[in-house]
């Protein structure tokens, strides 16, 4: 039965975030990618342009996101949906930890404003 415990997450650290990876193609999921990301007070984030669409619920504390330079404010319970194609920031202007689960497709790919191209290690 594939359970992914939450003490067996591969972390992963990057830009201020920590990334719990739990279901990707490396784990044995076929088709989706889904991950804990923590993102600590005042971190900004590296504005990317998703390769593939993202949803991203969060589970605590408040973030702020810029889809294509609109901005918006996401909290607890709330549900935000990253077209594919889309420049995506988020950064947590608080001083308190924010938490979010996110899902997206195997095969994601992000691209940053240099026009780097990164596969995540978590949807690896």
């Amino acid at each position: 039965m594939p359970i992914h415990r939450g003490a067996d997450a591969v972390v992963h650290r990057l830009h201020g975030s920590v990334f719990h990876a739990f279901a990707s193609p490396s784990t044995g999921s076929r088709e989706l990618c889904a991950w804990r990301v923590e993102i600590a007070g005042g971190v900004t984030g590296v504005p990317h342009r998703v390769g593939r669409e993202e949803v991203l619920m969060v589970a605590a504390g408040e973030l702020s996101v810029s889809l294509d330079g609109v901005a918006g404010r996401v909290g607890a319970g709330d549900v935000l949906v990253v077209p594919a194609g889309t420049e995506f920031r988020v950064d947590n202007e608080g001083t308190e930890t924010a938490a979010a689960w996110v899902t997206t497709s195997a095969g994601f790919q992000a691209t940053l404003p240099d026009g780097t191209t990164i596969t995540p290690p978590w949807v690896s």
